[in-house]
């Protein structure tokens, strides 16, 4: 088998993956917000229906799914802070993939606690208090 040239193929390093992570979490925040927007509309339809979407959300697989949604968020905002810090600082490229572990220090710095607070109410029953 033939050696490639270097830089001829990208081979899934560190910014390949943010990139992929990137595009993942803002296509799944624009569904989020599509459905947030039709789940809501439902006040001034049916406010019945509203009420009863609302205990569907009381459910602890959907709590899970609102940390997913915060650290999807937390990561995409993270990560455009470091792109925007690549496309606009000279020396960005040459940094870029330690911004990218900073960055994930940083969401998990800030995930990690964030997911406990969610969780606790949901998961207190399991661990007492």
């Amino acid at each position: 088998m033939a050696k490639m040239p270097a830089g001829t193929l990208y081979r899934g390093r560190e910014g390949m993956w943010s990139w992929v992570a990137h595009r993942i979490t803002g296509v799944l925040i624009f569904f989020f917000l599509f459905a947030h927007v039709l789940d809501t509309a439902l006040v001034r339809v049916s406010p019945n229906t509203y009420d009863k979407v609302l205990d569907l959300y009381k459910n602890p697989l959907i709590n899970v799914m609102e940390v997913a949604l915060v650290g999807g968020v937390l990561f995409h905002a993270l990560n455009g802070l470091r792109i925007t810090l690549v496309d606009f600082w000279a020396k960005g490229t040459r940094h870029q993939r330690a911004m990218l572990w900073i960055e994930l220090a940083v969401f998990v710095v800030l995930m990690v606690p964030a997911a406990f607070f969610m969780l606790e109410h949901t998961f207190s029953r399991y661990f007492g208090s």
